[in-house]
């Protein structure tokens, strides 16, 4: 049986500040969701305040009413927010010690280590309960460097990149997998960031807390073991950030040290401006360049996943169809819609690159 656990997002749940709730939520998840800790969606469905579809997960609005309510008491409290700079918010500090001190373990995927705070650290001795900051890096003897054995890796890679960050690369590779398991294809996720961890993903390490040097071996070590272990018909490489995103590039790792020929890129046509840069006017560029980079790199862009966020259904029809002419490539709503021809698109691409 899975371990429970109660999400905190503590008024920030309905914003992008939350994916790491969104993602538990949505699912999968590596621990059974009794509650979301969250005071403006008291009274409601998690899954109908993030995208109208219930899911059985209620919402309360404080750590004391979920204790005080017939609803399990959760082993884990997760925090459920990824900010700027991976900072604890201090609206969550006094649920968070609140839950140590009633023998209730804290799952944190944020830079901040409650682990190196001495009052976390003492509340969790009070209440006997465990502190995991997903966050910490491993021992240096742990690390991995990479080898070249990347080059015997069976299973095709392909890479879930985006044109900015928090804008559901990571929601859209699950979503896919599923589609590709439906069909008999058999799709396995690598995650690099924590809440892949926190859906229970088999292979992965969280990128931007290993160090540089070791980045590359990470991600090579954790697709030899995918591909070993599980031998699935195609690997999807979750992408973190943006290949041209100024205050964190990434993703040249998962073309050149993964492997991945293929890539599925994702986009939010409604934004203008990198995420949290809109003061700067750094404006995200253009699709049509963005796949002229990623060839430049030896892979190909196999379609266009789309981020609908302020975008009514005329204005989705509209966007689609200006993406698809700009980059000639069909052009998908993963959470709005069947993705049979996508599942298609990559099939076909397994075929072509298993034949090599």
């Amino acid at each position: 049986m899975r371990e429970t656990a109660a999400i905190l997002s503590e008024g920030l749940f309905t914003t992008s500040s939350a994916k790491t709730a969104h993602g538990l939520v949505r699912g999968p998840s590596r621990f059974e969701i009794v509650a979301l800790i969250d005071a403006a969606g008291a009274g409601h469905d998690a899954g109908e305040l993030l995208d109208g579809v219930a899911r059985g997960i209620p919402t309360v609005a404080s750590l004391s009413a979920l204790l005080e309510s017939e609803l399990r008491k959760p082993q884990w409290c997760v925090v459920g927010v990824a900010t700027s700079g991976g900072v604890l918010p201090d609206a969550l500090r006094a649920t968070l010690l609140m839950a140590l001190e009633s023998g209730i373990g804290v799952v944190n995927g944020l830079h901040e280590f409650l682990g190196d705070d001495p009052r976390f650290v003492a509340a969790a001795q009070r209440g006997n309960a465990r502190i995991v900051d997903i966050r910490r890096p491993k021992k240096r003897s742990e690390l991995h460097f990479w080898s070249g054995a990347i080059a015997r890796v069976r299973a095709p890679r392909i890479a879930m990149l985006g044109t900015d960050c928090a804008l559901g690369k990571r929601t859209t590779s699950q979503v896919l997998a599923a589609a590709c398991r439906a069909r008999s294809l058999a799709a396995e996720l690598v995650h690099t960031g924590q809440t892949g961890w926190l859906q229970g993903c088999a292979h992965g390490f969280v990128l931007d807390s290993t160090p540089n040097d070791f980045v590359s071996g990470e991600l090579e070590h954790a697709i030899v073991c995918c591909d070993s272990e599980l031998a699935p018909d195609v690997i999807l490489l979750e992408g973190q950030s943006a290949l041209r995103n100024p205050s964190g590039p990434c993703g040249a790792e998962l073309l050149l040290s993964g492997g991945a020929r293929g890539v599925i890129l994702q986009h939010a046509p409604a934004r203008r401006y990198f995420d949290d840069q809109e003061h700067l006017e750094n404006e995200i560029p253009s699709l049509a360049s963005e796949l002229e980079l990623i060839g430049m790199y030896g892979a190909r862009v196999l379609a266009i996943t789309l981020n609908h966020e302020h975008l009514d259904a005329d204005a989705r029809q509209a966007a689609r169809e200006r993406v698809e002419r700009e980059t000639g490539l069909r052009a998908y709503y993963p959470l709005l819609e069947p993705l049979d021809a996508l599942v298609d698109t990559v099939q076909d691409y397994v075929r072509r690159e298993t034949r090599r």
